[in-house]
């Protein structure tokens, strides 16, 4: 009988070798440990892949344990990575708590237990899937682009399109502005830049290719804002050009010659003007939930020289600032009512960008810095938010950072902002993930976690665009391609009362 259990016990013995336990004897400092990414102390929601980190402190030996209410998580080595299936059931059980991390590292003097950091599981779950852009931060390379969509429940990222299917040395491609009606998949657009270009539109799962720009238009549309209750989507039309600069830290300048909004309404194919006034330079569209305000940016700006215009705004790059506007808009009969001022911020010497209205309605989340409209290399831009209950406007000071912040959206429940920083190196821009509670605050925000926890310090390229989703694109990039390989269908322009003249 001995002999047959001889395997089995020998196993088991091995298993327990390998078992990761807290030490039992220890000298506990009153110390950080220092981990990378920075994941101390931050609220997380219940539903998001594991926070994988690594020790970045000598060490012999390392284990971290996740101590919850009635259930403990223990691993070991140097990075500390979390088998997803136990991770998951640890969070959902623990979610409305804090969680305790306590870190050990054994050095030649023995066991040191490091202060004790903790994590708040929140009760809101973020929601599953998010896309961005993945670009590289170089002028010359910035062809190279892919829109990309990631689980946030787990590590699984796939393409939406990459341009290099139709991309060639001779035709490049850019793709960017992906953007979905109620965070949903089944209505969707995407912009195809140059080669083949146009406007790739989803609506009802059904692909099309449109051309939105016409006679009587700037360009095509640029940034979408789709309308949350009826077949339309709000753009900025724009007539755009990049400055590169030596000397400025801000490295790149990227302004409009001209701009416009307009109106496309999916069901005609037919697009119109929203705005359309020489002295301002409108931008950045948003719907609030409701549908019946639309909110946008726009500078005012008198051209002195009309015969060398396009120097004249080169060159006075930082006399744009720009406001935020909203005008009320009936969807029944399309028709859009007067502007009115939300902030005036050439009056606090900013300039504002991006409005973002939460789900509830109440609260306006936008980018904020020196000049300019087009913030991703400002070093001095920020994120703030007006109560638009109260008025109140604040800076966001707890998810800020010394460098820039720039795109940000809500999640579909108002509890999760996600936002572009360069807080790591300056250079590249990563995601964030920042909690918004019921009181109106935000809370000390975390990276997109990565199974390999040094993933960023190899990874040159940089996130943009970063959209919620509460479900993915199921749309092949091979039938996007085959679709952007067909002619355009030109939208029509109707005219209708304007607003300013041109």
């Amino acid at each position: 009988m001995k002999y047959y259990h001889l395997p089995l016990i020998a196993t088991l013995c091995l298993l327990a070798s390998c078992t990761a336990k807290v030490p039992g004897h220890y000298t506990e400092v009153d110390k950080n440990p220092d981990i990378h990414p920075n994941y101390k102390n931050i609220t997380i929601p219940y539903n998001i892949a594991p926070l994988n980190f690594a020790y970045t402190m000598e060490g012999e030996s390392f284990v971290t344990e996740l101590q919850g209410d009635e259930q403990t998580l223990v691993t070991k080595g140097k990075e500390a990575r979390w088998d997803i299936k136990k991770w998951n059931q640890f969070i959902e059980s623990n979610k409305g708590k804090k969680v305790k991390i306590n870190t050990y590292a054994k050095t030649a003097e023995g066991w040191t237990k490091y202060r004790t950091m903790t994590w708040t599981i929140a009760e809101e779950p973020i929601d599953p899937y998010i896309s961005y852009r993945i670009i590289a931060p170089s002028y010359v390379t910035y062809e190279e682009l892919s829109i990309r969509q990631r689980n946030l429940a787990n590590f699984d990222e796939s393409i939406i399109y990459n341009n290099m299917l139709q991309s060639t040395d001779e035709d490049g491609q850019c793709i960017n502005c992906h953007s979905y009606k109620n965070y949903k998949t089944d209505n969707m657009q995407f912009h195809v830049r140059q080669h083949k270009g146009g406007t790739m539109l989803v609506t009802n799962g059904e692909v099309k290719k449109i051309n939105l720009k016409t006679d009587s238009t700037i360009s095509a549309g640029v940034y979408p804002a789709w309308h949350p209750t009826h077949n339309l989507i709000a753009y900025s039309i724009n007539d755009t050009g990049q400055s590169f600069h030596t000397k400025n830290s801000n490295k790149i300048e990227v302004q409009d010659l001209k701009s416009d909004l307009i109106l496309y309404d999916i069901d005609h194919n037919e697009v119109s003007f929203i705005e359309h006034d020489t002295l301002e330079w409108e931008v950045f569209p948003a719907w609030a939930p409701d549908g019946k305000m639309l909110y946008y940016n726009s500078a005012h700006y008198e051209i002195q020289n009309h015969a060398n215009r396009e120097r004249e705004i080169i060159d006075n790059y930082k006399e744009f600032h720009y406001n935020i506007y909203r005008k009320p808009f009936d969807p029944d009969t399309k028709t859009f009512g007067p502007s009115e001022l939300v902030l005036n911020a050439d009056s606090l010497g900013k300039s504002a960008t991006l409005p973002r209205i939460s789900p509830d309605g109440r609260y306006l989340l936008f980018g904020m810095a020196e000049y300019g409209c087009f913030h991703i290399w400002h070093k001095d831009a920020d994120l703030y938010l007006i109560d638009l209950k109260t008025n109140q406007l604040r800076n966001l000071r707890e998810i800020n950072s010394k460098e820039v912040e720039s795109y940000h959206s809500w999640s579909s429940n108002g509890r999760w902002i996600l936002f572009t920083s360069r807080r790591d190196d300056g250079g590249f821009t990563r995601l964030y993930i920042a909690y918004f509670d019921k009181n109106g605050r935000t809370h000390k925000p975390f990276i997109l976690p990565q199974k390999d926890p040094y993933f960023y310090n190899d990874y040159y390229k940089s996130y943009n665009v970063p959209e919620y989703m509460i479900e993915p694109v199921t749309i092949t990039p091979q039938e996007f391609a085959r679709h952007i390989e067909q002619p355009a269908q030109s939208a029509i322009f109707r005219s209708q009362s304007e607003n300013g003249t041109k």
